[in-house]
């Protein structure tokens, strides 16, 4: 077992892993990065160490971190999820400098890392044979061969599309995971997304801990994830688990794993087609949900088997493994609102109060609290909230999620927590009747032009707990932190006379300028390129003209409504 642990990561993940190594008597590490300094995990350490640079470009440093390792005596280095965790490299460069890697092997990230790799092995298997059968729609997924959470990925409908939608699939790729490398696969709009959580011990002896549903999705981003997927025929679990058992154990797969597929949502059957698309050789967000339905800690399994234990000695066996026990929901609370077209933009702010909720069956994982100033440079997420009911009833868990959203409690930073109401809330979500394009298709009905709206109490006609969703209730008055300075001033710029400005449409970082002072631009040209919570944005000319002025550089910082460029309109 190792006895002193660095965590490559930063957030509510970081301060997860905290948690269970010490747990086991671990000493813990966090490195941070230079707007991180404040983060709730690094304070969460036994030691922190700082890292030289600034956003997701601390932590996919592999030389910093590797030093950072060895100048405080850690032994083994967790990488949590993102980052570096699917990185074959940095695992290697880990075994080399006689850290433990938290996490498979070398070969075995490299192989499931490289998504199409992973697919070629799932086809020669027989695991992935049946993918056509599912129902094709013309349009193409770009997927970033060795990442995921989003990040990398666009839908291409038109061939017109497909030059910029490649060159951000790259881009995001390059910055998310040091890998812009990506592959093409076919696009399933009416398909249910079902995940299965394995274990091994690199003896060939791999488990299954049953099925997640993540098909509340945006942007290919998950929001929502069950466990177990509700409504889901017995023999199709069976065989879900089954493919993704004979994958695993086909690479004789060590730690813990995710096996990713489609299945059609149109017809659900025992013998229902379904389609492996990845596997993920690392801990999930969502792993909460299965700890919750089977009693497990997941990130100590981690530990244990990266420390050499067998699953027979942990009781994982599948023989062993007993049967869910409930019904869990997890909801993503991401620092964002929600726009009429369904695009999410990010907040930034001082959390000037921060009251997660409680109670039987609700967990909450988070870096938040009340003072801090979360970087605008990381993704949106701020805290999982999960909600669990031991009836095994999809419903009451739902009702005891829909007042967990209620009583959640955040001022300072707007959040989707009333997005997250109005879904919940949704009949069709209710009786579990969605797929991936659930969001696409219920636009009009979830998202509202002022989330401070109050959402309607739940219909007394669902057979639920009783429960009453209100506004998020005012807690008793709580004295607001001194106030911290912001990521960036407002910046002051004098407009060029007769000249108008296009503004950045939220706060992010400029990733590349495409034109230059002196330009002629067209209606709709891209111009300037923004990236905000891993993804990247285009801003394009509204109007004709000539460049005269561009007032940003690649690498800088941007807030909502500042001007990029000021152009001089065509007559």
């Amino acid at each position: 077992m190792p006895a002193k642990l660095l965590i490559a990561n930063r957030g509510e993940i970081a301060v997860r892993i905290l948690r269970a190594a010490a747990e086991l008597g671990m000493r813990t590490v966090a490195v941070f990065s230079q707007d991180d300094a404040e983060s709730l995990h690094r304070r969460s350490a036994d030691e922190s160490c700082a890292l030289a640079k600034a956003g997701a470009a601390a932590y996919l440093d592999i030389d910093a971190i590797l030093r950072a390792a060895k100048d405080t005596g850690c032994d083994a280095i967790h990488p949590g999820y993102g980052f570096l965790s699917e990185n074959a490299d940095f695992a290697r460069r880990c075994a080399d400098a006689n850290l433990t890697f938290v996490g498979p092997r070398p070969e075995v990230l490299a192989l499931f890392s490289d998504k199409a790799e992973a697919r070629a092995l799932a086809e020669r298997l027989g695991a992935a044979d049946f993918f056509n059968a599912l129902p094709a729609t013309g349009a193409m997924l770009i997927k970033a061969i060795g990442g995921g959470g989003g990040r990398g990925m666009r839908v291409v409908q038109r061939r017109e599309e497909l030059k910029d939608a490649y060159a951000r699939c790259q881009s995001e790729a390059r910055a998310a995971f040091g890998n812009g490398d990506v592959y093409v696969e076919q696009f399933l709009p009416r398909a249910r997304h079902v995940e299965v959580q394995i274990v091994g011990d690199g003896s060939g002896a791999v488990s299954h801990l049953g099925e997640r549903d993540c098909s509340i999705q945006r942007r290919h981003q998950k929001l929502v994830e069950i466990a177990p997927a509700p409504g889901l025929p017995d023999g199709l679990r069976q065989r879900l688990a089954t493919a993704a058992t004979t994958l695993a154990s086909s690479v004789r797969y060590d730690n813990i794993g995710t096996f990713e597929f489609l299945v059609d949502a149109s017809t659900l059957s025992a013998g229902s087609p379904f389609a492996f698309i990845e596997a993920n050789p690392r801990l999930q967000v969502e792993h909460t949900v299965t700890e919750e339905v089977y009693g497990v800690d997941l990130v100590a399994i981690q530990l244990e088997l990266a420390g050499g234990r067998s699953l027979a000695a942990l009781g994982l066996l599948q023989a062993d493994v007993p049967a869910p026990r409930g019904v869990a929901i997890q909801a993503r609370i991401n620092m964002e609102t929600m726009q009429a077209d369904g695009a999410a933009r990010p907040s930034s702010g001082t959390l000037s109060a921060f009251v997660p909720a409680c109670g039987p069956g609700i967990r909450v994982d988070t870096f938040g609290y009340a003072g801090y100033t979360p970087s605008g440079r990381f993704d949106a997420l701020l805290a999982k909230l999960i909600a669990c009911h031991p009836s095994g009833r999809f419903e009451y868990a739902v009702s005891r999620l829909q007042r967990a959203l209620a009583e959640f409690y955040v001022a300072g930073v707007a959040v989707n927590i009333p997005f997250l109401q109005r879904l919940v809330q949704h009949p069709a979500f209710r009786n579990a009747a969605f797929h991936t394009r659930f969001l696409d298709d219920h636009l009009a009905e979830l998202v509202v032009p002022d989330d401070r709206a109050s959402v309607a109490p739940a219909s007394s006609s669902t057979p639920t707990e009783p429960v009453a969703a209100r506004e998020q209730p005012s807690p008793p008055p709580v004295e607001p932190p001194e106030p911290k300075p912001a990521a960036q001033s407002p910046r002051r710029i004098d407009k060029p006379h007769g000249t108008v400005p296009v503004a950045s449409p939220l706060q992010g970082t400029i990733v590349s300028v495409e034109v230059r002072e002196g330009a002629t631009v067209r209606t709709g040209q891209l111009l300037v390129v923004v990236e905000s919570m891993k993804m990247e944005h285009e801003v394009h000319a509204n109007v004709e003209g000539v460049v005269r002025r561009v007032v940003v550089d690649e690498g800088g910082v941007i807030n909502a409504g500042e001007p990029l460029l000021f152009v001089e309109a065509a007559a």
